[in-house]
């Protein structure tokens, strides 16, 4: 029996490991979306009507939960000052556990009275509404806390959980998504928020959600076997939002700093999720004289698995930033050596 119920619980654990919206390929969003954006003016005053006009014309948890999924990212902003002034006074009081504790309970409430009134909020925010609008749906779904890296961060300023997001349960497994960085970017001239749905940070693979998402509780990696160290994701090269509409993995390589002999072949890998073609793969180079944009002459794409080979030809230091058309997937600093 002890053996039977062995093989159950890896049955079921690898099982989950591969949860993803590969899954729901079967199921159009189409309505689901449609039905977010119809709506997208309520507020936020009484969730349980808001929850039963975003669901009540769908059939499966999946539709129901892409719609209120949808809707949180299309209808509530990023507020950056908010995040700044957390940032701000949560360093200010990092030594300091009961000024600090202070400051979070104090903050709480802040952000909730942001996002009732203005439909404005910050990561917490974005968790917490997706999570009370799923479970009034009867969807069982969590906030899941812990570190987020993007190009922006300082990573050498990064000594305390910084970042929220979900995991939903759908057909009987878990599955990661990312509303705040689902929502929107600022916008490049004014630093505004702007909303600009990123599909790829719903039901994401966890491979590619773990290279910029550690969760504190380790059963959120939803990965079979090993888990990144902290050291790892803290090492590991930068992802930019894009990426995930594309790839399902990042495989190679598995850090920001990397070092290679002169004229000897680096290799970049990740998983794709969706075709390309070898054209739309180019490389910016960046080093201190000068900067420029090749299209490498060994890509392969075999098995959904991107492989890209380059020779530097002069020693130095190098930023190579790798593009997929004009869309920006991964950053990496390059040491090439005699």
């Amino acid at each position: 029996m002890r053996v039977f119920i062995t093989h159950i619980f890896l049955f079921v654990f690898v099982f989950q490991a591969t949860a993803q919206i590969s899954d729901f390929d079967q199921i159009s969003f189409e309505k689901a979306d449609e039905i977010a954006l119809k709506y997208k003016d309520e507020t936020l005053h009484n969730l349980p009507d808001l929850v039963y006009k975003l669901t009540s014309e769908l059939d499966t948890d999946a539709e129901r939960f892409r719609a209120i999924f949808k809707w949180v990212c299309s209808s509530v902003s990023n507020n950056y000052k908010l995040y700044k002034r957390n940032k701000r006074q949560r360093y200010r009081y990092k030594d300091d556990p009961a000024e600090l504790n202070a400051w979070n309970s104090k903050f709480q409430k802040i952000v909730f009275k942001k996002l009732l009134k203005n439909r404005s909020t910050i990561c917490t925010g974005y968790a917490y509404l997706v999570k009370e609008l799923a479970n009034l749906a009867d969807i069982e779904c969590e906030m899941v806390h812990g570190y987020g890296r993007t190009s922006t961060i300082n990573l050498k300023t990064l000594d305390s959980p910084n970042h929220s997001w979900n995991a939903v349960k759908l057909n009987g497994k878990w599955y990661l998504c990312d509303p705040t960085w689902a929502s929107g970017i600022p916008n490049p001239e004014t630093y505004q928020f702007q909303f600009d749905f990123n599909g790829g940070f719903f039901l994401s693979d966890p491979k590619i959600f773990a290279v910029n998402h550690h969760p504190i509780d380790k059963k959120w990696f939803l990965m079979e076997g090993k888990t990144p160290s902290l050291q790892d994701f803290m090492d590991a090269p930068i992802i930019y939002n894009k990426a995930y509409t594309y790839f399902s993995d990042h495989s190679y390589p598995q850090t920001l700093y990397n070092a290679v002999e002169r004229n000897k072949n680096i290799n970049f890998k990740l998983q794709l999720q969706k075709e390309i073609e070898k054209e739309d793969v180019n490389l910016v180079i960046e080093s201190s004289f000068r900067e420029r944009k090749i299209y490498p002459k060994q890509v392969s794409i075999q098995d959904k698995s991107l492989s890209i080979d380059y020779k530097f030809e002069f020693t130095g230091f190098y930023d190579v930033h790798l593009y997929i058309k004009d869309d920006l997937i991964s950053t990496y600093t390059i040491e090439v050596t005699r």
